[in-house]
């Protein structure tokens, strides 16, 4: 008997065009209109050559760390290369700075370096935080050789400047410029798009359990009426329809994955395992959200459908699918929204994935959702087992 409903719902299901079009097409549309919209956005911002000038003076010339450091950041044709230098007067550095030419310049005076800048942007914050750590190097160094000199003073041994020099030089030499253009690789302000709309195809999944639940509530449909008198053992056919509501999700789901990866070329990341298990959780999610709304709402299937599809928008817009923004806005200002939102859950999940090394976020997420579904499915448990009918 359980084969039995399983086959002929899933056969009902592929053959209706309209759960097909919400469950199949809308997301490949939606996903496509994302691509054409945001396919250029993150190609324009890759990090720039800085043009940055250097005043001339004795006191540059004699600090050799600075010297070694600038030299090579500024090497042309080099991986790399970050700042494009000018060595000019103080004049003229000034000049190239009003007009804008150069986003800032560097005075030596002594031992100490002067930053000056026009404004406060991301070409200003990295030649400050370059500075930063070559004035740190700087300092180690000192440290290590007026260490070295203590030591020897301290022992009675007599000074060895060679080697003091030697550790000096090879802590500059291993000491390499790791500043590096990984823009594309490793940022994408556009993934947040694609993970709402995973969610969105995972929370639309209750689409078909809304219409499977429904052919088996006798106030819903003929099917129902004609299913709850008869023998079938109820719990077994309605398992039966779900699981194969939830079989054709999935393969929205798998459908979804490959046309994002393969035709839209979207970098999932290399945890495609997690992914797809945080997409499996998810769209147990939409089922269990479904049959909660059959169960619960007393109206008539076109107005679940629209309630579900509201629902469903919020909480993607909630989560980040209208403006990146909305889900750290919602995330300061009303977390606890977010930890009820079943579509930030999913997106969320994707997001720990995509950006940090551990997994402790993903799997809270995946707990989440697993928690959430049990709770849809418990009220739909109890809904169902208080309805009765005085005739059919």
């Amino acid at each position: 008997m359980f084969y039995h409903n399983f086959k002929y719902t899933l056969k009902t299901l592929l053959r209706n065009k309209g759960l097909i079009f919400w469950t199949f097409a809308f997301p490949l549309i939606l996903g496509t209109f994302f691509h054409l919209a945001f396919s250029d956005i993150e190609s324009k911002e890759s990090l720039d050559i800085i043009d940055i000038a250097v005043v001339e003076s004795s006191d540059f010339k004699n600090n050799e760390i600075f010297n070694e450091a600038l030299q090579e950041l500024s090497k042309k044709d080099s991986s790399n290369q970050l700042f494009n230098i000018t060595y000019t007067t103080k004049e003229k550095a000034s000049s190239l700075l009003e007009n804008s030419k150069i986003s800032g310049y560097l005075t030596f005076k002594d031992d100490d370096v002067n930053i000056t800048v026009k404004t406060n942007g991301i070409n200003e914050t990295i030649l400050r935080f370059v500075v930063s750590e070559i004035t740190s190097e700087k300092e180690l160094m000192e440290t290590i050789i007026k260490t070295n000199v203590e030591n020897s003073i301290q022992n009675n041994v007599s000074i060895d400047y060679s080697k003091i020099t030697e550790d000096a030089l090879n802590l500059i030499n291993s000491t390499e410029a790791n500043i590096k253009d990984i823009t594309n690789s490793n940022i994408s302000y556009t993934m947040i798009e694609y993970y709402t709309l995973i969610a969105m195809a995972c929370m639309y999944g209750a689409i078909l359990a809304i219409y499977t639940t429904n052919k088996k509530l006798a106030n819903m449909s003929s099917a129902g009426k004609r299913t709850s008198i008869s023998p079938a053992h109820k719990g077994k056919t309605l398992l039966a329809s779900l699981f194969a509501s939830y079989l054709v999700q999935i393969l929205g789901i798998a459908i979804l994955f490959i046309y994002t990866i393969f035709v839209l070329k979207v970098d999932y990341g290399s945890r495609l395992p997690e992914t797809i298990l945080l997409a499996l959780a998810g769209s147990l999610v939409g089922l269990s959200l479904g049959v909660a709304l059959a169960t619960l709402l007393k109206t008539n299937e076109n107005n679940k459908t629209g309630i579900l599809i509201s629902v469903t928008m919020v909480c993607c817009f909630l989560s980040g699918m209208m403006g990146i923004t909305m889900k750290y806005v919602i995330d300061k200002n009303v977390p606890w929204l977010n930890w009820i939102n079943p579509a930030n859950m999913i997106t969320d999940g994707l997001y720990s994935l995509y950006y940090y090394e551990t997994l402790n976020r993903y799997y809270f997420n995946i707990i989440s959702l697993l928690i959430f579904s049990f709770v849809l499915l418990l009220m739909s448990y109890q809904g169902l087992r208080r309805q009765k009918y005085d005739s059919i």
